[in-house]
């Protein structure tokens, strides 16, 4: 892979597009076991997928939000576990390019780096010498069996004697993997929990949460690029909403590829394709799918419209993006329950892949 150049969004949506036969020979086993497989996780990075949010000065290609959109929906219509867990490993890697910049050499020094993470306080962070100690429990956290790095957010104290809480970078093999994914939907995304003990975190990666949210950065080389001018939720919403609306995608498939020869029990159908209901049911899915998309790009071109002119962001942009990604969840999983109920008591069957598809959207909006 040409690690000299940026590739173009076509060309990144078309390399997940070719994972799909692979991530779907491997959705089975990746539910079996709740975690990824291997050879999913390795083709993703060969793919690049890996890189699309790391700096470009470490061979990253600082793909706007746009691009995410798109490839993570290609991915879903493979395996939503592994778009899923695509879009959260690009969330913490963003938010590792807002650390000083020594602290990027190290994190990123590593090629196709993974950082997983939460935006969720699940531990304290007690004050010493040159830094922090970490001690608390974290979950959700996707990815975390093939993450190299993961974003803790704590609380603590601050000199005045209040609370604070903060940002801190740790190496994944300094926490405890707690293996707890055990879960209706989404089984294969590895979101177990994480446990810290006594780990001790140098105070150059350790940032005040606050200052983030006000768009305070620490990065000096990362700041005039437009992929990291923009509010860190914002930037979350944008990377995770592609998944819900390939999921949708990923149902028109699995219901078009069962139509030819099905019949429909206990009526004169000989073929489901032949009801003039599975033309309503079909159509009605299709428009809330394009809906879906409609909302997800729109949420993605104002996080990279913005972060090109370098504007501040207002309170109802931020407000708008957190809108627009629960309508495209809402209008996605709407398109497809109607497909899944359409599907008949045989869509039950572990081998019949709309199962999986229906219960990944009931779980899409958990925390990152």
């Amino acid at each position: 892979m040409d690690q000299t150049s940026t590739p173009a969004r076509t060309e990144l949506v078309e390399r997940a597009s070719k994972l799909r036969p692979l991530l779907q020979s491997h959705a089975a086993w990746t539910e079996e076991n709740r975690r990824l497989h291997e050879e999913s996780v390795e083709a993703m990075a060969e793919a690049g997928i890996f890189r699309m949010r790391v700096p470009a000065r470490y061979g990253g290609f600082e793909s706007d939000a746009r691009t995410l959109v798109d490839v993570a929906a290609e991915l879903a219509r493979g395996d939503g576990s592994a778009a899923w867990t695509a879009s959260v490993w690009w969330i913490p890697t963003w938010m590792a390019g807002l650390f000083p910049d020594h602290v990027q050499d190290e994190v990123f020094s590593r090629p196709d780096v993974r950082v997983s993470g939460t935006l969720s306080p699940g531990g304290m962070a007690a004050p010493v010498d040159g830094g922090v100690v970490v001690n608390g429990k974290w979950g959700f956290i996707s990815g975390a069996w093939h993450s190299h790095w993961q974003v803790l957010i704590a609380v603590s104290p601050t000199p005045d004697g209040g609370m604070q809480p903060v940002m801190a970078l740790v190496p994944t093999d300094q926490l405890q993997i707690v293996d707890d994914w055990h879960t209706s939907g989404l089984r294969g995304s590895g979101s177990v929990s994480t446990i810290a003990a006594d780990v001790f975190v140098p105070q150059e990666r350790v940032l005040p949460l606050g200052a983030v949210l006000q768009q305070q950065y620490a990065s000096e080389l990362n700041a005039g690029s437009p992929m990291f001018r923009a509010p860190m939720l914002a930037v979350a919403s944008a990377s995770s909403v592609g998944t819900m609306t390939g999921l949708a995608a990923a149902a028109q498939d699995v219901f078009r590829g069962r139509l030819p020869g099905r019949k429909i029990t206990y009526t004169e159908y000989e073929e489901q394709g032949s009801a003039p209901i599975t033309h309503l049911q079909l159509g009605e899915a299709t428009l809330l799918a394009d809906e879906a998309r409609f909302h997800a790009h729109r949420l993605a071109d104002l996080v990279d419209s913005k972060g090109a002119s370098g504007e501040a962001w207002t309170l109802e942009e931020r407000v708008l993006c957190r809108g627009l990604l629960g309508r495209a969840c809402r209008l996605g999983k709407e398109s497809v329950d109607i497909l899944a109920q359409a599907s008949g008591g045989s869509s039950i069957y572990n081998d019949v892949p709309i199962q999986r598809v229906q219960r990944c959207p009931e779980h899409h909006a958990a925390p990152a």
